[in-house]
């Protein structure tokens, strides 16, 4: 019932505070105009599991617990002789979180992983797409205080990826300052 209370807060904060904040900012007339976020996209690429099967169990027992979804298994198109990779081999792991599940993982990330990171200054303003999309990368997944140390054994990256409704990258960054995400300040 916690979970479902803290992603309601945040659509509601957005709804009544945020919305109205960036439509001030913008200049727009529409509730409708103003960039939403849509979907994050987790994955991690995970090549090595092709010779050690407990490297993709951890793995998916992180998405697991950091997303309270299952990963989708993304799997090699090709055969690759030189990478000793064969065609339908598992080489990532892939979770939509949409709704309530995304609100509730932006308010993780937002307070709890990211101030555990070490020598942490925010994150950089450049990381968007042409789409207006924003991608941050995580070294390790040690940070994520639902994983235990035993569960934290083999290490890999993750890749989040913001997607929004809307193409404008100031729009988006805007609405992720709102949100509570810490950017990198800017030298002027």
């Amino acid at each position: 019932m916690a979970k479902q209370q803290i992603s309601t807060s945040l659509k509601e904060t957005y709804n009544n505070e945020i919305l109205v904040n960036l439509m001030k900012q913008f200049n727009l007339k529409n509730k409708n105009q103003v960039t939403k976020l849509s979907k994050i996209v987790i994955n991690s690429g995970i090549g090595s599991a092709k010779d050690d099967k407990k490297i993709l169990e951890v793995a998916e027992n992180t998405f697991l617990k950091i997303t309270g979804q299952k990963p989708v298994k993304q799997l090699a198109k090709k055969s690759i002789a030189s990478f000793k990779l064969r065609e339908g081999n598992v080489v990532g792991l892939k979770v939509t979180l949409r709704n309530d599940y995304m609100y509730d993982f932006l308010y993780r990330l937002i307070h709890l992983v990211l101030p555990r990171l070490r020598d942490f200054h925010g994150i950089s303003n450049k990381a968007f797409d042409k789409q207006g999309n924003y991608s941050l990368g995580l070294h390790d997944q040690t940070i994520f205080p639902e994983l235990s140390f035993e569960e934290t054994s083999v290490l890999h990256g993750l890749q989040i990826n913001f997607v929004f409704n809307h193409h404008d990258i100031e729009m988006n960054k805007s609405l992720m300052r709102e949100f509570g995400i810490p950017f990198v300040k800017e030298n002027k």
